[in-house]
């Protein structure tokens, strides 16, 4: 039976009302996107190991602080910190309070006979938060009792999202060394998302903004506490000023011209009326456990005003973001959202659903100007009766073929069809079975090519001027679709040709690039 100390009161749930920013320990699952790794720095082993049974998450020793450094710094030697593995399967499974219980008396002081935590304690709730990043990050923060106490898995549900969003609209996922900047916008006294992205990324690095000063003054006080000054640049903002800080002096003295991703928890209510009306539809009383001020839970028009916002900025901006991104606490202003980027013409977005349990969900959702669309895994995440916020699809089947013989010809069919295409790029890797294109335009329609021998034709007889060839020459340049095919081969020999959308802005491309595959394979 479902009782007061399972209930807490940090964020809203779907349908508005405050509920547990942490689930239910041992009993649910949640789900989590692929991650990229990180590399890392300095010293302190991680614990010995312990039967799966014994724990429900991996847990290594927070390291020592570095001289000069108070607290806990995240500067690991190479070869100590976990893998992309261990931040994928971090919280798949619900932390067991006994457990944290034992490793950290902090928290165990919090638990009752049972090993329970009363989720209507504040002083429980910011301990829990503490304790996980402790033992699971390596991260020491101070958080003050008048601002919002995060969830620990929420948060870092949110950066696997943005990680593979990121990794995966791009031609080298690779990209555990190349130099990321992000933006958290409204950053809060945690400083949490800079935080957790430092440490499961060396190469990523923050800024940080935030209208308060008062959680600023503590946000300073956690970055310099776990020894990260020189990866996250805390930037205090009027309310009036833009969300994305290209006009501020320090980004500008810096150089910085443009940034990766943004990403923004925004605050969900528009009154605190509404606030308060949403808490009051619970059987409990209003804000409990809740120690948000309204600075941080209160906007003109709530959390859809709030990223309409973004994307008014965004339409300036453009490419100067390489992807904005921003969490959603109801589904109804995720319909909202989705629509207008819609209305604006922005077709590269993304969407997922950040589930916490089955009581509290959040949802993510990002768009870009660029062309490097993300994967199915990554920008469709939202499934069921929400299939109308959805993006194009960008993978599709062209074929599945069950004779294993078959394999090699239909391996065979692929390069000799797409290589015979004037492509800008063909290549095909015989050991991973895939494909990579780059098309300037559909090449492999008739009018294309009735186009192009019309074209070579004038060009032979002398009729094409000057102009026509400097407009062609920039058009060659120009990648209007790429692609990936990709052979799957079951256990049981059953091969599967997949047609991944990689770059571009044209739907209608795509979709005629794997028509015409399926009219060159179909008689294998």
């Amino acid at each position: 039976m479902e009782t007061n100390k399972r209930k807490a009161a940090d964020e809203p749930t779907e349908d508005g009302a405050l509920n547990s920013p942490i689930r239910e320990p041992e009993t649910k699952r949640q789900k989590t996107s692929d991650e990229a790794a990180i590399a890392p720095a300095d010293p302190k082993p991680a614990h010995e190991a312990i039967t799966e049974s014994d724990r429900p998450h991996i847990v290594r020793d927070a390291p020592e602080a570095e001289p000069g450094h108070t607290g806990v710094t995240t500067k690991i030697p190479l070869g100590k910190w976990p893998g992309p593995e261990y931040f994928k399967n971090l919280y798949t499974k619900d932390p067991s309070f006994k457990y944290l219980g034992q490793k950290d008396p902090d928290f165990a002081a919090f638990l009752d006979s049972k090993n329970q935590l009363d989720f209507n304690n504040p002083a429980a709730v910011m301990q829990l938060t503490k304790t996980l990043l402790k033992l699971d990050y390596g991260l020491q923060i101070d958080l003050p009792p008048d601002r919002l106490c995060p969830p620990v898995p929420n948060r870092h549900n949110y950066l696997l999202w943005l990680s593979s969003l990121l990794s995966s609209s791009s031609y080298n996922s690779q990209t555990s060394w190349k130099p990321v900047t992000g933006l958290d916008i409204g950053t809060g006294a945690s400083a949490i998302y800079p935080l957790l992205g430092c440490v499961q990324h060396l190469n990523w690095r923050f800024m940080a903004t935030d209208i308060d000063e008062h959680s600023l003054s503590y946000a300073r006080r956690n970055v310099k506490l776990n020894g990260l000054e020189r990866n996250i640049l805390l930037v205090h903002r009027r309310p009036d000023q833009p969300l994305i800080p290209f006009d501020d002096p320090e980004l500008q003295e810096r150089g910085v011209e443009r940034i990766d991703f943004t990403m923004c928890n925004p605050p969900f209510y528009s009154s605190p009326d509404d606030m308060l009306s949403s808490a009051a539809k619970k059987s409990r009383p209003p804000l409990t456990a809740c120690t948000g001020a309204p600075v941080e839970m209160v906007c003109d028009g709530g959390e859809v005003a709030h990223i309409f916002r973004m994307i008014d900025e965004s339409l300036v901006l453009r490419e100067k973001v390489g992807w904005y991104t921003s969490m959603v606490g109801k589904v109804t202003s995720l319909e909202t959202v989705v629509e207008r980027l819609r209305k604006e013409k922005i077709t590269n977005y993304a969407v997922t659903e950040l589930v916490q349990g089955t009581k509290t969900k959040r949802w993510a959702v990002g768009w870009s100007f660029g062309a490097m669309r993300p994967s199915e895994e990554a920008g469709r995440g939202v499934g069921g009766v929400w299939k109308k916020l959805l993006p194009a699809p960008v993978r599709m089947e062209v074929g599945v073929w069950k004779e294993r013989e078959k394999t090699a010809k239909i391996v065979e069919r692929i390069k000799t069809t797409l290589g015979a295409l004037e492509l800008m790029l063909w290549v095909w890797n015989g050991e991973t079975m895939r494909g990579l294109g780059r098309a300037r335009a559909n090449v492999w329609s008739r009018a294309w090519r009735r186009k192009r021998e019309r074209e070579m034709k004038e060009a032979a007889e002398g009729k094409t001027n000057d102009a026509q060839e400097k407009s062609g020459d920039t058009k060659e340049d120009e990648c209007k679709l790429g692609f990936e095919v990709v052979v799957e081969v079951g256990k049981d020999g059953e091969s599967r040709v997949l047609l991944l959308w990689r770059e571009g802005h044209d739907q209608a491309v795509f979709e005629s690039l794997w028509g015409y595959l399926q009219g060159k394979m179909k008689d294998i």
